[in-house]
């Protein structure tokens, strides 16, 4: 009887195991030749940059990153303009503003940096990006071990993507990043299944197609 019941533990053990891993296989086959480096980066209207966290109102490190990809894109003329998506929820935090005063900084032109405030979550970004702003092809930048939810979400928001993973030294900050992608690829997989509204969804905002037709100029 004791060894009947461990084998049904062990048995349902598997099965919730194999349950949790399934999106994170959804997201990893799914991806197919549609993750890169920024030199395999294609060319592209707009790119999209997730925030990352602030370090007294500054970039964290790995948005830095993110937004330095972003900076060789455009100034290697595969991008002509930034939409940066992030949390601006409180107004003693505001992720936007500082990665359009990074970008500007860093020698994109402001008027090429468009903000989206309400990017509260990867999908929140997704969603916006499409139905807020209009986009409708872009290369999407984040961290590796992120690039592959984003893309997922962005292709189902409706987004002709490629994704660029910006690689960072294997810490634990990067190994905690990897973690959450667990859980977060099974919320990916509901959101793309659902489609539900982003937390803020509001009226088209105009800024990215004021960038490119700046860019046209």
């Amino acid at each position: 009887m004791r060894r009947v019941v461990q084998r049904r533990l062990f048995q349902a053990a598997v099965a919730a195991s194999a349950v949790a891993l399934a999106p994170m296989t959804w997201l990893w086959l799914g991806a197919g030749d549609r993750v890169g480096t920024v030199a395999q980066a294609p060319s592209a209207p707009v790119a999209v940059v997730f925030g990352a966290g602030l370090f007294d109102g500054k970039p964290s490190p790995y948005l830095a990153h993110r937004l330095d990809a972003a900076v060789t894109l455009y100034q290697d003329h595969r991008v002509q303009a930034v939409l940066v998506t992030g949390d601006n929820s409180r107004t003693e935090y505001d992720e936007t503003d500082a990665m359009h005063d990074y970008l500007v900084e860093h020698g994109v032109p402001a008027v090429r940096v468009v903000e989206d405030y309400a990017g509260f979550d990867t999908w929140d970004s997704c969603t916006r990006a499409q139905k807020v702003f209009g986009v409708e092809r872009a290369v999407l930048i984040s961290q590796t071990f992120h690039v592959r939810r984003a893309l997922a979400l962005c292709q189902a928001a409706g987004i002709d993507s490629y994704a660029v993973g910006v690689d960072e030294p294997t810490d634990s900050t990067w190994y905690y990043g990897g973690l959450r992608e667990i859980p977060g690829a099974g919320k990916a997989a509901l959101d793309a299944l659902f489609e539900p509204d982003p937390t803020f969804l509001g009226e088209k905002e105009h800024g990215l197609g004021r960038a490119l037709a700046d860019a046209a100029h």
